[in-house]
């Protein structure tokens, strides 16, 4: 983008770019380390929370425990927290939904971490493009209205092209921040609504419902 910006553009378009361009590096930061968490989460990884739950369901809780203690993803961090407390007071399961629910917790603050970003690119990007037409416009009327002589088309081109361009990438930053967050938020959700599934399940068993792989 700044490889394509004229020399002759008045420093607050410069600077209009220049925020534009970080706007978009920042957005590309954040979803690959957005990506890089939930892989070193384990986010979206749920067959080895089925194979625990089996264990733990079908009388075999040492096994059970003992696979959630070696696991790297979130679902079997919850179920090694749920049979925890269950294992510690067999006759109050709400001390182990309380124990699952407070890894649940913070599992999904370090999942929504840096989405705050996103959404702040969201709603920054289509304003500083906004910024952009107007100072490009105002540079070029302020052009024209300086002139003495008949009207040149070519005194509006520059900025004419900084309003379009910046309003352009205005947006389309913004939409690629609006769907990088949109899908990330969907698998923050997905995987909620799953330890929600296998906390009751660890509980109080299932009615032959699976845990979505």
């Amino acid at each position: 983008m700044l490889d394509s910006i004229p020399s002759d553009l008045p420093p607050i378009s410069i600077a209009v770019f220049v925020a534009l361009a970080a706007l978009s590096v920042l957005t590309l930061t954040v979803a690959i380390f957005k990506l890089a968490q939930f892989s070193r989460l384990g986010v979206g990884r749920h067959d080895q929370a089925e194979v625990i739950l089996d264990d733990w369901l079908n009388g075999r809780p040492d096994e059970a425990q003992r696979k959630a203690g070696l696991g790297r993803t979130v679902l079997s961090r919850v179920l090694a927290a749920v049979m925890s407390g269950l294992r510690a007071r067999p006759g109050d399961p709400a001390y182990g939904e309380e124990l699952a629910r407070q890894i649940a917790l913070s599992e999904l603050v370090q999942m929504g971490a840096r989405m705050r970003l996103l959404e702040a690119v969201v709603q920054m990007a289509p304003m500083l493009g906004l910024l952009g037409t107007v100072i490009g416009m105002i540079d070029a009327f302020g052009n024209l209205a300086q002139q003495s002589q008949i009207a040149d088309p070519r005194i509006l081109a520059s900025g004419i092209w900084t309003a379009l361009t910046t309003t352009a990438a205005g947006l389309a930053i913004a939409l690629v921040a609006y769907f990088v967050a949109a899908w990330l938020e969907s698998r923050i959700e997905d995987e909620r609504q799953t330890m929600e599934l296998v906390i009751s399940a660890a509980i109080h068993g299932r009615l032959g419902q699976q845990v979505r792989g």
